[in-house]
């Protein structure tokens, strides 16, 4: 071969080999992002499938430590790829057992990866797709523990501006949220002097683990274990503590809190009740979270502010009353439902009605576009927050961020995953 056709040979094998994201996923024939899923429970199901119906994913790979989980959501995932015109998750692309996300993190035609395991595998997996060169989106929390959060910090900072990395707070994607949040920074109900936060959910029964080691029945009970899950204050009330600190963007100064269990519980050892209070500069926020019962309560974020009050619920309506009133047009608690005039019309029944389908198009098309988004620092800020108010409540003291956050507090699940390999 000629020195010149050697050269124009290489250049031109360079111009395909290098490509920016948006030339890569430019063409309808490589748009679809290539995902992988690592965990593949209820929640992540629900989450790969509502992705794959809101936005151009392929997903090609699969990892969970009980194959029986695999197998169910892969028959799932299976239908929704063939729907789209895209072949079913291949077999030798489908792990489990105690490696099996180190073995779809080593898959190189992975573009992004959904992390949806227990909590106490959140900072580790994030860790690992990052150094694998995956994007990521993890479900929350980003940890349960301080070590994880700070962890989960400092890959967001490691690969800034290199991945996608975002955490599932579908909420700041909710169009009645957003608007919320902007017309509190704006000023709309004057500066902020009190915040207060609810999360009132039903009781958690276990799940029934006859014949199985105590490890896998606590894996298989996640969320009735602090150490698996973080407990109530890192599962639910999280949700609208995030809320929170995205609107007077500040984390708090220190925390005081009691609760308890519940009195009736025989298993596991998370609390379900907290009841917290946070100190953040110039302001007072409390939380009042549970799981009890069997009818599903208010989850709730009311701000006040010395010009009014701004307030947002799940179902019930998300305004603000005061100096300068606004209304989403979600219907309050109380009111008729839609109609179906109203609904073809555009109109919300309720106020995370669009958040997931935004959160997801966000995540996408930040890959296509290699406009890369950073949750990293967020998400871990929203978990430690939820942290401090649990380790507040539990000891008893009142306990400040600075002394948590630099305490790199860990707790050990204490499993033998190596005993679920085959």
């Amino acid at each position: 071969m000629k020195r010149r056709d050697f050269l124009q040979n290489t250049a031109a094998l360079s111009a395909v080999t290098i490509l920016s994201p948006a030339t890569a996923f430019g063409s309808q024939a490589n748009s679809a992002v290539r995902m992988g899923i690592i965990g593949c429970g209820g929640r992540g199901t629900a989450v790969i499938r509502s992705m794959s119906a809101n936005t151009n994913i392929n997903i090609i790979a699969m990892a969970d430590l009980f194959s029986d989980k695999l197998d169910a959501c892969k028959k799932i995932l299976d239908e929704l790829n063939i729907k789209k015109g895209f072949s079913a998750v291949p077999k030798p692309n489908t792990y489990t057992g105690s490696k099996a996300y180190q073995q779809l993190l080593a898959n190189k035609d992975v573009d992004a990866v959904l992390i949806s395991s227990p909590a106490y595998t959140h900072a580790e997996y994030f860790e690992a797709a990052a150094n694998a060169g995956k994007h990521i989106y993890c479900e929350k929390p980003a940890a349960p523990d301080v070590a994880g959060c700070r962890k989960v910090e400092h890959v967001g900072n490691l690969y800034n501006g290199k991945k996608s990395m975002v955490i599932g707070f579908q909420i700041r994607h909710a169009t009645p949220y957003v608007q919320m949040v902007d017309r509190i920074q704006k000023g709309d109900i004057g500066e902020v002097l009190n915040v207060h936060l609810s999360y009132l959910a039903t009781r958690l029964d276990p799940k029934d683990t006859k014949g199985m080691s105590w490890d896998e029945i606590r894996i298989r009970n996640q969320y009735h274990f602090h150490a698996l899950s973080g407990g109530t204050m890192l599962d639910q009330a999280i949700h609208m503590i995030d809320v929170c600190n995205w609107a007077i963007q500040k984390v708090p100064l220190n925390a005081i809190g009691t609760g308890g269990k519940d009195a009736t519980q025989t298993f596991g050892d998370t609390w379900k009740h907290f009841q917290v209070v946070y100190e953040y500069p110039g302001i007072n926020v409390s939380v009042h979270a549970v799981q009890f019962g069997t009818s599903f309560g208010d989850v709730c974020a009311k701000f006040i502010g010395t010009k009014g009050t701004a307030e947002a619920h799940y179902s019930g309506g998300v305004f603000i009353s005061g100096d300068k009133p606004w209304d989403s047009g979600i219907p309050k608690a109380g009111a008729p439902p839609l109609t179906e005039e109203q609904r073809n019309a555009g109109a919300f029944q309720s106020a995370l009605q669009d958040a997931d389908k935004n959160k997801e198009i966000a995540f996408i098309k930040s890959i296509q576009s290699g406009n890369y988004l950073n949750e990293a620092r967020s998400g871990a800020e929203s978990a430690l927050t939820a942290i401090l108010g649990r380790e507040a409540a539990i000891t008893g003291d009142r306990l400040g961020w600075d002394e948590l956050r630099n305490s790199n507090m860990r707790l050990d699940p204490m499993l033998n995953l190596s005993q679920f390999d085959k």
